[in-house]
């Protein structure tokens, strides 16, 4: 079966089921009798010949960190549903944090592997930035903010700072936990955010009560029973992240501390665990999905147009109150 008794069945020109296959314009008459045609006789393009008479693949790389992330995973439902309803196809590349993993892949899918990359990110190194600057196809960024570059990215800063004003009207000697400040996102714009919102309230912000650690459950738990020992009157706690919180909840619990009734703990993600463990927590929700759709869009828009014209979107949030908190 050919493109040319395909056009034929479909009573349209070979250029007519070309532009179809290539998701160019086709009237809705016609784009139905086509797909009636290649339905009944079950026709597959040749994705090489396309590939050789276009330029494109109609791949796009996806370079992520952890693809067991509550996060990550909602940000890439939101991609796929995009790119799968444009015609795309998802090469996923899981680094799992791994900074030589992410090099790797940018150093892959920058020279027409893939006709763009959609880079959910951390850490922005020299090296990173280097190579970057050398991708031949268009590149959007999910989850930071890096100049001269289209950026997807969530309030983190206001989030944070908004979260720890509501929980200081009923603490008054607050913790922090969170992650390295080589993040932008996660680590340095929400421990700003914290730090803010005890400036503030006129709080003092006590280096010995901020601590950096890991995206895990693990390390709030280390975390929180290093904070009291430090402080045991610490009444409230932000954490960068969802299991953070849990972590650092499941000491509280252990040392026999109620929450929110002697300490308060705020979460950041809304995550499926922060939900179900109890007292359920208290949090920030982002619009991962839609902001893994946002991005996806923007590439798209790249991708089918030519223009270089850089945008960036700052995504809103929503505070979730529940019980781990008292305000």
């Amino acid at each position: 079966m050919t493109i040319n008794e395909i056009a034929e069945m479909a009573g349209v020109s070979r250029a007519t089921v070309s532009r179809y296959l290539n998701h160019g314009y086709v009237s809705q008459e016609k784009w139905k009798k086509i797909k009636e045609a290649i339905e009944k006789t079950g026709y597959q393009p040749s994705t090489q010949a396309q590939t050789l008479r276009t330029k494109k693949t109609r791949l796009v790389g996806v370079i992520l960190p952890k693809i067991n992330s509550d996060t990550v995973s909602r940000m890439v439902a939101g991609i796929s549903d995009v790119l799968t309803e444009k015609g795309y196809q998802l090469l996923l590349a899981n680094t799992n944090n791994n900074t030589e993993e992410e090099l790797k892949y940018l150093n892959l899918f920058k020279d027409n592997q893939v006709d763009g990359i959609l880079f959910i990110a951390t850490i922005f190194s020299a090296r990173h930035k280097k190579l970057l600057k050398e991708c031949r196809v268009p590149v959007v960024i999910l989850g930071q903010r890096l100049a001269g570059y289209s950026c997807v990215y969530q309030d983190d800063f206001h989030a944070a700072k908004e979260i720890t004003d509501m929980m200081l009207e009923k603490g008054r000697v607050p913790a922090y936990l969170g992650v390295t400040d080589r993040d932008e996102a996660a680590g340095l714009s929400r421990r700003k955010g914290f730090e803010a919102a005890l400036k503030g309230k006129h709080i003092p912000c006590r280096p010995e009560l901020m601590l950096e650690g890991e995206f895990t459950i693990e390390s709030g738990y280390e975390g929180m029973k290093v904070l009291l020992e430090r402080e045991p009157s610490i009444d409230c706690v932000f954490c960068a992240t969802d299991n953070i919180a849990v972590g650092a909840s499941a000491y509280l619990k252990e040392a026999g501390i109620a929450i929110p009734d002697q300490v308060q703990m705020i979460g950041t993600g809304d995550t499926p665990i922060g939900r179900y463990i109890t007292p359920s927590l208290t949090t920030v929700h982002f619009f991962y999905k839609t902001s893994g759709r946002e991005a996806a869009l923007m590439l798209v828009e790249r991708m089918e147009d030519g223009k270089m014209v850089n945008k960036e979107l700052k995504m809103g949030f929503e505070i979730i109150q529940n019980e781990s908190s008292r305000f």
